[in-house]
């Protein structure tokens, strides 16, 4: 696993596809080690993890406050548009472990919103994903919803023979204790 940024109060990495970030990653950083955010055990990237409980609290205000971006790159079935603000209402099936769009706020369902922007023309598609909201499996269905399955995501239409999901949690920026930080990093497939 590659460390990008440690101190006292971070530790900043690339989860590897097919480690899970809750368990698995924290055991391998080792010492006291907060988490604060997921992604899917198919999916890597750029995590950051707290060491101390003062960076874990200010942390999670700066998620609760939208000020901590997360930008994702992410490879696509068709040709999307060039650039959108898409907004949905997202319903989790707990027991199938599935996301579905549904038409109207009620119990159980999260508003979810994410900006993205095209870098490759053909078929597939690289896009850029900048997340405001953080649900579960929101890229894979709100791009999958749109006839633009990510590619290897057999859960949500792709019909290809990748192993995983194409997307890849590639920047995460935040302020923490008077300090802006700002960590990259890009898969093989997107570079």
């Amino acid at each position: 696993m590659e460390l990008l940024f440690e101190n006292q109060h971070i530790v900043v990495c690339v989860k590897p596809v097919g480690m899970d970030s809750e368990h698995e990653v924290p055991q391998a950083l080792s010492g006291e080690i907060y988490t604060l955010h997921r992604l899917d055990k198919n999916v890597g990237g750029v995590m950051v993890y707290a060491r101390t409980k003062a960076a874990a609290a200010a942390l999670s205000k700066a998620i609760q406050n939208g000020a901590m971006v997360k930008e994702y790159v992410a490879q696509v079935h068709g040709t999307p548009p060039e650039c959108g603000d898409w907004t949905d209402f997202l319903f989790k099936d707990s027991a199938k472990n599935k996301v579905f769009v549904v038409k109207k706020e009620r119990k159980g369902v999260k508003k979810a919103r994410l900006e993205f922007f095209r870098l490759t023309d053909g078929d597939p598609a690289l896009v850029r994903i900048r997340l405001h909201t953080g649900r579960s499996h929101q890229i894979r269905v709100q791009f999958s919803s749109r006839g633009f399955p990510l590619v290897g995501d057999h859960k949500y239409g792709s019909r290809d023979e990748a192993s995983a999901p194409m997307l890849f949690s590639c920047r995460i920026s935040f302020p923490l204790f008077g300090k802006e930080y700002a960590f990259e990093s890009l898969p093989e497939w997107a570079e």
